[in-house]
């Protein structure tokens, strides 16, 4: 992944979706309830259950040299390497982006909170999880095809979303998620090189942008591979001015920076009112900035002393490996824990490295096929055959589903018949004066009559 760019676009409401053809707001709302009545759903003390694991254990890598599939490929445009479907994992990238959404309560956090530092404390919080599901998310999801669209709805944490695969070359994916008792709407569209999302915190009518750090995937052809992110972060309140600036750390010769991220909080005349510090792949913590300065002097006399009884190891290794040691987060006395990851089970590793909330998005449970648009990327069959192990089944659906993909543009370019989206629009940012693709409304009427045939 690239740099991506995330934006809360200010909105006065949300879209009434008010039922029509196709499947009403209130048959979804009967089929649900038919559902749980059934047993379908499972249920905990009034709350939803979703899957823990994956029908099959993940197929092993090792078995694969990438490095002779890269000869093959010398001279030809990166854009045309096929990679063994072995190197993906069950999911598609529309699936990879609801990911984001796993931390929404630091959203709803945000819009309780009355004051506006604390307010950017929080969204800096989900900006750095939305992040860290990529922890050794080593495997590459599907690529979507056009017109390929994946909803969520999780009533436990008050949100919807919706996805759409709106341009194949280049590929761009455009997602809305909005919150159910209206607090809340994040937005974006993510494409080759660059990445807009959008946050809108509507109780305070307040708008941030920000720009995601860079992601650099290490020892694709040698050695283990392990996800750096790095790179500066700004976060900007364009209601109030303020601003925090948060630095992903690269990690350095000796590892001593890995995961790393630190940065501050100001208002809109640069005042400093706080500092943000911690690992994406751990916790984030905020302390005021004497305590923080205070404690890194501490820190960097003790590392002068440590640094000279000490001398680093060299190696022969021709694999850039992620250092071993790798220490927790040295909290400053005085600090608020503003976000811990949540551990992942303990099958991950046999599973993608999925985390808990991953091993849910491609849950397809009974009755769900008279509910979701038929071109949810739940009803991809060369992904369904993966995440049940069925590796050869994939590959063949996964060559079909392109064939097909390619004949159909073919067939519009004879007719010269442009693509058209469904369920977003371009149009111009109003914060950032970009153009964008925004959501049009009218995707929970669950009217999908003239949906094309993707699959």
């Amino acid at each position: 992944m690239n740099n991506e760019d995330e934006f809360f676009d200010a909105v006065t409401g949300l879209d009434s979706d008010e039922s029509c053809e196709g499947v009403s707001e209130a048959s979804f709302k009967d089929a649900q309830v038919s559902l749980k009545n059934n047993g379908l759903v499972p249920q905990e003390n009034g709350i939803r259950k979703h899957r823990t694991s994956l029908p099959a254990p993940m197929c092993p890598r090792n078995t694969i040299s990438v490095w002779s599939i890269l000869k093959k490929c010398i001279g030809l445009e990166l854009s045309k390497i096929t990679m063994p479907i072995a190197f993906n994992e069950p999911l598609s990238f529309l699936q990879r982006i609801t990911e984001y959404m796993e931390h929404t309560y630091l959203i709803n956090q945000a819009c309780s909170l009355p004051d506006s530092v604390a307010r950017m404390q929080a969204v800096a919080a989900f900006a750095v999880s939305a992040v860290a599901s990529q922890w050794d998310r080593t495997g590459k999801p599907f690529n979507p095809l056009l017109g390929e669209t994946y909803e969520l709805t999780r009533e436990e944490q008050g949100y919807r979303f919706i996805s759409e695969q709106v341009s194949h070359h280049p590929p761009i994916s455009a997602f809305h998620a909005e919150s159910l008792s209206g607090d809340f709407v994040f937005h974006g569209s993510i494409y080759p090189k660059l990445k807009f999302w959008g946050k809108s915190l509507l109780r305070h009518n307040e708008v941030y942008t920000w720009s995601n750090p860079y992601c650099c995937v290490h020892n694709i052809i040698l050695g283990k591979l392990w996800i750096e992110q790095y790179g500066t972060v700004e976060i900007v309140n364009h209601s109030t001015g303020d601003k925090c600036v948060l630095n992903f750390k690269p990690c350095g010769m000796f590892g001593k920076e890995l995961h790393k991220v630190e940065g501050y909080i100001q208002d809109k005349s640069k005042k400093k009112h706080c500092m943000i510090y911690g690992k994406w792949t751990e916790c984030m913590w905020s302390v005021d900035p004497q305590s923080y300065e205070t404690h890194k002097k501490s820190e960097r006399k003790r590392d002068h002393k440590k640094s000279k009884s000490e001398e680093p190891e060299g190696t022969d290794d021709d694999a850039d490996d992620m250092p071993d040691v790798q220490e927790t987060v040295s909290v400053v006395p005085g600090s608020n824990l503003l976000w811990r990851i949540d551990p992942r089970p303990p099958h991950s590793a046999t599973m993608y490295n999925f985390t808990n909330f991953a091993m849910a998005l491609n849950e397809l449970e009974a009755g769900m096929d008279v509910i979701l648009a038929p071109t949810d990327c739940r009803f991809r069959p060369d992904i369904r055959a993966m995440e049940n192990g069925k590796m050869d089944d994939a590959c063949r659906e996964k060559e079909r589903l392109e064939e097909k993909q390619r004949a159909a543009r073919k067939e519009r370019n004879k007719t010269e018949e442009e693509w058209s989206t469904r369920w977003f629009q371009m149009g111009t940012n109003p914060y950032t004066g970009a153009q964008d693709w925004i959501y049009s409304g009218g995707y929970f009427n669950r009217n999908y009559h003239d949906l094309p045939d993707i699959y």
